[in-house]
């Protein structure tokens, strides 16, 4: 993860799933519960001195029902897309090219990430991008999202299995 997130500002941890409602798991993520099997996340806003007055910083602690609306399911092959597009500001694909391994190398990383979790887990982002619902159109120009961060621009991956949540996010202010 470090290698494909080093140009990023990254947030990228998992956490337990207990709850029906698996948002609440996601807000906990947001405040750095501890990853249930003990593996690092990437965390570059762990040290920032913004975090003594907000333990989600750089997420605002939004409530439920300001962040579940926010979110749209997606399908796998938009979550490893998403995931790759997440490796510097803008996300986008072309990003890629930044990259010595070729786009399969990179998209095995992201298929490796998304094994955690299972074939059964889910995909969800504050992205929406193109016109189909549960996809991703990473050909598209126009895109949007709704932040959760107190960035300028904030966009993620959630993936939601059934004993695990995991935020892979990166922010941009610009």
């Amino acid at each position: 993860m470090r290698h494909l997130y080093e140009d990023a500002y990254p947030y990228d941890a998992t956490g337990p799933r207990r709850h029906e409602d698996w948002v609440l798991d996601v807000m906990a993520l947001m405040a750095r519960v501890p990853d249930p099997r003990g593996w690092a996340g990437l965390d570059d806003a762990a040290q920032a001195p913004e975090r003594a007055a907000s333990r989600t910083y750089p997420f605002v602690a939004h409530s439920p029902e300001h962040i579940a609306p926010r979110l749209q399911e997606i399908d796998r092959a938009g979550a490893e897309n998403l995931l790759l597009a997440l490796t510097d500001d803008g996300c986008t694909l072309s990003n890629l090219r930044r990259f010595a391994e070729s786009e399969e190398e990179l998209r095995e990383m992201a298929r490796t990430i998304l094994a955690r979790y299972g074939g059964e887990a889910g995909y969800h982002t504050n992205i929406n991008r193109g016109h189909v619902r549960g996809t991703l159109d990473f050909t598209s120009s126009g895109w949007a999202y709704s932040p959760l961060s107190v960035y300028t621009e904030d966009y993620g991956l959630i993936v939601v299995s059934d004993t695990e949540v995991g935020m892979f996010w990166n922010f941009a202010d610009y």
